[in-house]
């Protein structure tokens, strides 16, 4: 193994693994934010406040993405097995 195929076979990693967790990011982040600022015009200031709806919201956002997550994974699992004999053939 080449050390060009190494780092390339990483970058594919990270980026896979950024587009999968990128929409539950999202969501919690846009949660967490109208929470915030509901909280900050009530002045409710509860710590508790701000997890739930945020965990409901990533949970229910993971289930809707899931089959999607799911395939975005099993084409990166596909692609590293597809390319391990071109690359031990180097």
């Amino acid at each position: 193994m080449q050390p060009e195929d190494a780092v390339d076979l990483v970058r594919h990693a990270v980026v896979t693994a950024t587009l999968i967790g990128a929409p539950l990011l999202l969501v919690g982040m846009v949660v967490g934010l109208v929470v915030s600022l509901i909280q900050a015009l009530t002045q409710i200031q509860d710590q508790t406040l701000n997890a739930v709806p945020k965990i409901i919201a990533m949970v229910v956002a993971l289930i809707y993405c899931l089959p999607w997550i799911a395939d975005r994974m099993i084409d990166y699992s596909r692609g590293v097995y597809e390319n391990i004999p071109a690359v031990v053939s180097r």
